[in-house]
């Protein structure tokens, strides 16, 4: 099979939604092939190693073979292998784990007495978590 440019791979196997998607992305640094920097018309080879940084998660997948069509979710474990560590997929649930104060509707923003409460709270939190 031809080469596939990495814009049209991460499409392919559906890691974007778009090919531009894709090569912002890569642009935009957030896509590495080997633990290097790549432009979009890089050319994917089996057994290259793709970092892909979404928010705050890194994700980590594996060429086993090469695709220029868009593929159905149910072929994509025929081309691309996801080897994303847990460390990294355990950030997803991150997010659920903030917390959220509740104030009654109407009551506006919090008085300054009321600001320092909230930062005295989460000084401590982010204390004990480290």
């Amino acid at each position: 099979m031809e080469d596939i440019r990495l814009d049209k791979y991460l499409w392919a196997v559906r890691i974007f939604k778009t090919r531009s998607d894709a090569a912002d992305a890569i642009r935009n640094n957030r896509v590495t092939v080997n633990d290097a920097y790549a432009k979009p018309s890089r050319e994917v080879k089996i057994g290259d190693r793709i970092a892909v940084r979404k928010q705050a998660v890194t994700y980590a997948y594996k060429v086993l073979d090469l695709v220029s069509s868009r593929q159905g979710a149910k072929n994509v474990p025929q081309y691309c292998l996801d080897i994303t560590p847990p460390e990294e997929l355990a950030k997803l649930n991150a997010p659920r784990e903030t917390i959220f104060v509740f104030r009654d509707r109407g009551t506006g923003r919090p008085t300054k007495k009321e600001r320092r409460e909230l930062d005295t709270l989460m000084e401590g939190i982010f204390e004990e978590e480290a």
